[in-house]
């Protein structure tokens, strides 16, 4: 099943996001290796810059999208104010080798 992992930054916590975003990205990266992420990407403010994320992951349960979304580096630096997960079922231009 696929998960929606919605993430709000903590106010003033962009350099936090920044300095933390390589192990965020290399983290990422293995989830797609392993065929687990499907997309992700920041949620952006009134001026373009990142105050949140939005993930799509392939789990077995919530117990697993919550493992997930809490094994993230920037979980683990505490960037974010909340953290919410969702079932979610992709209907429209679902590419094929999701």
């Amino acid at each position: 099943m696929i998960f929606a992992i919605i993430c709000q930054d903590k106010p003033a916590h962009l350099q936090v996001r920044l300095d933390v975003r390589p192990d965020h990205v290399a983290y990422l990266n293995v989830l797609n290796e392993k065929g687990a992420l499907k997309f992700a990407g920041p949620f952006l403010d009134k001026d373009q810059q990142p105050c949140g994320s939005l993930l799509a992951v392939e789990a077995a349960d919530m117990a697993a999208a919550e493992a997930i979304a809490a094994a993230d580096p920037y979980a683990h630096a505490g960037l974010f104010a909340s953290v919410e997960i969702r079932p979610w079922n992709w209907v429209f231009n679902k590419p094929e080798n999701a």
